[in-house]
């Protein structure tokens, strides 16, 4: 029942992703909200959420460098 609860919900935070990449809105969050919830049952998504937390670490660091000036 868990499992199907959480792969329901990230398929619905992925769909509200897509959606928002297509109009403006926060796209990034509901993908990894998506990715969060499917990374409990699936590596592979484990992987995917790890990557984005990098570059989205990455990317506020360079942000923060650029403006501090």
């Amino acid at each position: 029942m868990k499992k199907c609860l959480l792969i329901l919900l990230g398929s619905f935070f992925m769909l509200l992703g897509l959606f928002f990449a297509v109009v403006p809105g926060p796209s990034l969050i509901f993908f990894i909200a998506g990715l969060m919830c499917f990374s409990f049952y699936y590596p592979k998504a484990r992987h995917y959420l790890s990557l984005c937390q990098k570059a989205l670490t990455k990317s506020c660091a360079f942000l923060d460098k650029k403006l501090a000036r």
